[in-house]
């Protein structure tokens, strides 16, 4: 399993596929495809998500993509998600039994189409665990001595 941050991943409107963060430059950042490996620049003008900060409206409160992500993986194992050309109604009905409770009036099923085909390029390219690196972090069990705790004397 490759974990990474999903904050690293962006999607740039106007460009197929998913990119990697490589560096920042004065002007934008140089991104990787996932697709073909190929660098190329993105500038402060271009249109840039993070998939760390995208999230699926539901019928509660907004669920975070790496969530979803999570429980596609769970439903279908190392096996992708059905294809992104799909019909309408596949889509759905495959989304729908991973979040029952989505917004149907608000997540089109361009939303969904986008979404299957970013997690199964994520999948094809070994990224596998999404599971948030911060709730590894906070689970971790104090340091011997109460970090954190003013001495007695």
């Amino acid at each position: 399993m490759r974990v990474m941050d999903l904050k690293d991943i962006l999607s740039v409107s106007g460009k197929p596929g998913l990119f990697k963060t490589i560096a920042q430059t004065k002007s934008g950042v140089i991104i990787e495809s996932l697709i073909d490996g190929k660098r190329i620049q993105a500038f402060a003008s271009d249109k840039i998500s993070s998939l760390g900060e995208i999230s699926i409206f539901t019928t509660g409160e907004d669920m975070p993509l790496r969530e979803v992500f999570r429980l596609i993986r769970e439903k279908n194992g190392d096996q992708p998600a059905p294809d992104a050309k799909a019909d309408d109604r596949t889509l759905k009905a495959f989304f729908e039994t991973v979040i029952p409770d989505y917004d149907h009036e608000r997540v089109y099923t361009s939303h969904i189409r986008k979404l299957v085909q970013w997690y199964n390029l994520l999948i094809a390219n070994g990224i596998n665990d999404f599971t948030a690196p911060a709730e590894e972090t906070e689970t971790e069990p104090e340091s011997p001595g109460g970090a954190g705790e003013a001495p007695t004397e």
